[in-house]
């Protein structure tokens, strides 16, 4: 058994918060949270603040208006890392970023390395001895930890990173002590976190051919001359465009799991009320975070306790089939399919503290894990090849039987 799974409830309320979230009637679920704080009327007086000070304070998630696909999306990627991922598309100023970095308060906690090279308990468990590096090794022979539980953290990558940033390069501070390192980059700083790219339909090839790699493989190898390096990337990766400023690679695409569409408020009480808390937030950024502040943290602990569920989560085979039998109908090749939409679905019943996946959860879920899946090029490139296909059969069949061939050679 692991470090993580032998964490205890009080562990990770010491790590993540002291603070203990009072109870409200009525709130039984995570879905319940978000549709009981969608209604809160923020109207009043919001003095200024003047401290001076440029802190970050991130608006409240749970103080989003509306957009309840984006809200729940975000979620579940929080609850099973194993759906892979999340996309958010839409135009500008429908709040997609601020609803990435308003995670920040909900984020639950893992086990992170304190190893140069993210070294964890776990890997020796799955590799032996020689799957950590030599430190690690020794701190594991002398009982040391190779972990501390903290909170998972969100890593962005700017949109202007250099292929030096993203896998990193040479450490200029060891070498001058003559020490030859190579320095972690931002993928090795995102392992067992949230890694956030904001116009993901913009980065260099070079950049996104890192990510696919550090994504596909959960980890990377990085070699700058006679020196190499190799570091975990497990990470959960958010991105957020508009396809006004172009497309993104059907190969990066491929590699979110939920697929996110954020449309404008339609609703005009919805829009004013954005207006509204959005106004607020500018004024007295604290003030506002303190009205969502208890609300946030029984949502933080309703995602680690629907976390800590998710191993009992069973998808039965009768629903599991329904699941393939609507991949079928829709026409989609990519076996990416069947793992996003039953993971999303698993963290969906987990998220209403439910062990057993139902028809229910498929349907929530099904429109943001299908979508974009299917390509118009490829089925029409199958098709014209089924052409060649036929050809080759008859070409074939042309061919004397194999007895007829055997009588010819020996007259």
């Amino acid at each position: 058994m692991s470090e993580e799974e032998q964490v205890s409830p009080e562990e990770i309320e010491m790590a993540t918060d002291s603070v203990s979230p009072q109870p409200i009637a009525g709130i039984n679920s995570l879905r319940d949270l978000v549709d009981h704080v969608t209604g809160r009327d923020l109207r009043g007086v919001f003095p200024e603040e003047t401290s001076g000070l440029a802190e970050v304070m991130p608006f409240p998630f749970l103080g989003l208006v509306g957009q309840r696909e984006m809200k729940l999306g975000l979620l579940l990627s929080l609850i099973n890392p194993a759906v892979g991922g999340v996309l958010l598309i839409g135009p500008r100023g429908t709040g997609k970023t601020t609803a990435v970095r308003s995670l920040i308060d909900l984020l639950p906690a893992v086990w992170h390395s304190q190893c140069h090279y993210g070294c964890l308990p776990e890997d020796i468990e799955a590799g032996g001895i020689d799957a950590v590096c030599p430190d690690c090794a020794k701190k594991y022979a002398e009982d040391q930890p190779l972990a501390l539980l903290e909170s998972v953290r969100l890593v962005e990558l700017p949109l202007n990173s250099k292929l030096d940033d993203v896998v990193g390069a040479i450490d200029e501070r060891a070498a001058l002590n003559d020490r030859r390192r190579i320095r972690r980059g931002i993928l090795a700083q995102a392992d067992r976190n949230l890694l956030y790219v904001d116009e993901v339909n913009l980065l260099n090839d070079q950049v996104v051919d890192a990510i696919l790699d550090a994504a596909a493989q959960g980890r990377f190898a990085v070699r700058r001359g006679p020196i190499a390096a190799t570091y975990w990337s497990r990470f959960t990766l958010i991105g957020t465009m508009n396809p006004e400023e172009g497309n993104l690679r059907p190969q990066m695409l491929d590699r979110f799991g939920l697929r996110l569409l954020v449309r404008g408020l339609k609703e005009e009480e919805e829009r004013l009320e954005a207006y509204r808390r959005s106004e607020a937030y500018i004024k007295n950024p604290r003030q506002v975070a303190g009205l969502f502040a208890n609300e946030t943290l029984i949502a933080r602990d309703e995602i680690q306790a629907a976390r800590d569920m998710l191993p009992k989560v069973e998808l039965a085979d009768e629903v599991a089939r329904l699941g393939l039998q609507l991949i079928k109908n829709f026409g989609i090749a990519s076996l990416r399919a069947e793992l996003t939409l039953f993971e999303s679905a698993r963290a969906h019943a987990a998220a209403d503290a439910r062990t057993e996946v139902s028809p229910d959860d498929l349907r929530q879920v099904a429109p943001m894990a299908l979508r974009f899946r299917k390509s118009p090029f490829i089925d029409q490139y199958f098709e014209t090849q089924e052409e060649e296909e036929k050809e080759i059969a008859e070409a074939l069949s042309a061919l004397p039987a194999s007895s007829n061939l055997e009588s010819t050679e020996g007259d």
